[in-house]
């Protein structure tokens, strides 16, 4: 058995195979995160004039229109500061979206609520039929796989896409950012997009159809992004000296906004899925990958990471109500959420996929990214 390692720069550790060391004791993760920082984050004056071009062509090409670009809304620190940063900076016209599965905690919808009031953003949320999104995620808990947060990523993604054909919308303003999501484990996690995984879960584990709940296939997805380009996401964020925390004093400060403590609990589920699912089913803190992405980006020490790794992940009386929160508003007695919790783990190249094609189409975005980064 191979002993327990931890990175030496870093904190992820070998709980997931696929993470090698070299003889210094650095991980893969983040020397391939650190070797893409200059590809992809510019906290610098280059990058905020990069920026400035940036947000100048949105508004020439806005002209004409109701919106100059199209904004996610989870709830979630990243893209509320990031539409509170773009309005309040530039004074971009923006549509704010988003997409309702069901789990909200009432923090969430009151920062929503406060964020476009106060900013002027005209809403457009797409409500996710409740019997089908239970529905679907109770299928991929019989599934046993590691993404549980594919039914609620999927429906946003392909929601997104679709409401830019509704409104003829072509710029999505991104949330995602190099400063706090740099640090990716190869060959870990499962792609969202990946209509055909969603279907095949469903169609073996489901128990109603899905007449409503937006699939996006691979057809579909390629007709818009590929012929038709019908949208460009852009990520502010990685074109500043992005900090969560001052952002979160930032949100505070201006709109009373409501901390969550962890990263995307601005939903139940994804907290029960990251504090509860994945360190029981897979022994996986989550935390590692945040916190490692922080070291990376220079916002902290290792050993401060460390010290909070020593913490419990969750509040064992917290966790507990967060269990049979889900399985009281799945349905599901606690004990048949137990089950599935200590089910094996399966992956999820077991059930129907188009996962490599949708890796390969990532990785030449890469390729282009860091060619246009490196010119």
């Amino acid at each position: 058995m191979t002993d327990y390692q931890v990175c030496t720069v870093c904190v992820m550790d070998n709980t997931n195979t696929h993470i090698i060391f070299d003889q210094s004791g650095q991980c893969n993760c983040c020397k391939d995160a650190f070797a893409r920082r200059a590809h992809e984050w510019w906290p610098n004056t280059d990058g905020r004039k990069q920026l400035d071009t940036m947000m100048e062509q949105l508004r020439e090409q806005g002209k004409g229109k109701a919106y100059d670009a199209m904004i996610g809304l989870s709830g979630g620190v990243d893209s509320a500061y990031l539409a509170h940063f773009i309005r309040r900076e530039y004074g971009l016209r923006l549509l704010a979206v988003h997409v309702d599965g069901g789990w909200n905690t009432e923090a969430a919808v009151r920062n929503i609520e406060v964020l476009v009031r106060s900013l002027d953003l005209d809403l457009h949320t797409y409500v996710v039929e409740w019997e089908e999104m239970r529905d679907l995620q109770l299928a991929f808990l019989r599934a046993s796989v590691l993404n549980q947060d594919i039914p609620q990523d999927h429906a946003f993604f392909s929601t997104l896409y679709r409401t830019a054909s509704k409104f003829g919308l072509r710029h999505f303003l991104s949330g995602v950012n190099y400063a706090s999501e740099s640090v990716i484990p190869p060959n870990w996690g499962y792609p969202s997009i990946d209509g055909r995984h969603v279907v095949g879960v469903h169609a073996r584990f489901g128990e109603k159809p899905l007449h409503s709940f937006p699939v996006l296939g691979l057809f579909e997805y390629l007709w818009m992004t590929r012929v038709r380009r019908q949208l460009t996401v852009y990520k502010p964020l990685d074109y500043l000296p992005y900090d969560k925390e001052q952002a979160k004093v930032t949100l505070a400060k201006y709109y009373a906004w409501k901390d969550y403590g962890g990263k995307h609990h601005e939903s139940r589920f994804t907290r029960f899925y990251q504090e509860v699912y994945l360190p029981r089913k897979f022994a996986f803190d989550k935390r590692r990958l945040h916190l490692s992405s922080l070291i990376v980006s220079g916002q902290l020490t290792r050993e401060s990471a460390l010290h909070e790794l020593a913490k419990p992940i969750a509040n064992v009386v917290q966790a507990m109500r967060d269990t049979r929160f889900v399985a009281k508003k799945l349905g599901i007695e606690p004990s048949a959420l137990e089950a599935l919790l200590t089910a094996p783990p399966i992956p999820h190249e077991s059930y129907p996929n188009r996962k490599v094609i949708h890796q390969r189409m990532s990785a030449v975005r890469g390729m282009v990214r860091k060619m246009l980064g490196a010119a």
